[in-house]
């Protein structure tokens, strides 16, 4: 992995701007992974970061079906991993299939199922700050596509305090 950057938000709403930012350096074929504990606004970011693809529908955490797909810009398949319980599930779900040319896809909890991700894929890892609302969001690149954006990358997350 190549350690990209680390910025902060201070809210909610600047956790979905961060994801709304990203979603505009997406090409398709993209993985996205969210890594983070329970409550550190993996949903957040993939609500900002649908909102960033042009998604209008309202996105929701997709837990128990696994996944949703929305259209916008590019087409977001939003899957969410965390009720699997073996790593042949995740391949059962078809993430091979999903991942396409023609769109992106988002997975929640992903970290979990790491020995079947595509080597190609950016992990975004959420993490509690020392605010209530406070969040750190650290970002690394598997793979060539991601880390040939490494600087347009950073430069996004400049704009949020804390950048390390």
């Amino acid at each position: 992995m190549i350690e990209i950057g680390t910025g902060a938000t201070k809210s909610v709403d600047d956790t979905r701007e961060v994801g709304a930012a990203l979603a505009e350096l997406a090409r398709p074929g993209d993985v996205v992974v969210l890594a983070g504990d329970l409550g550190t606004g993996k949903t957040a970011f993939a609500q900002g970061f649908a909102r960033g693809l042009g998604v209008t529908e309202q996105v929701t955490s997709p837990t128990f079906i696994l996944a949703r797909t929305y259209q916008g810009r590019l087409r977001l398949h939003h899957l969410d991993v965390y009720r699997l319980d073996h790593l042949q599930e995740a391949e059962d779900l078809g993430l091979a299939e999903l991942v396409d040319d023609r769109g992106v896809t988002l997975i929640e909890w992903g970290d979990v199922i790491d020995p079947t991700l595509p080597a190609e894929h950016l992990e975004v890892r959420l993490a509690y700050g020392a605010g209530a609302d406070d969040r750190t969001l650290r970002l690394a690149a598997a793979g060539r596509s991601w880390g040939m954006r490494a600087d347009a990358l950073r430069r996004m997350l400049g704009g949020w305090a804390g950048v390390a």
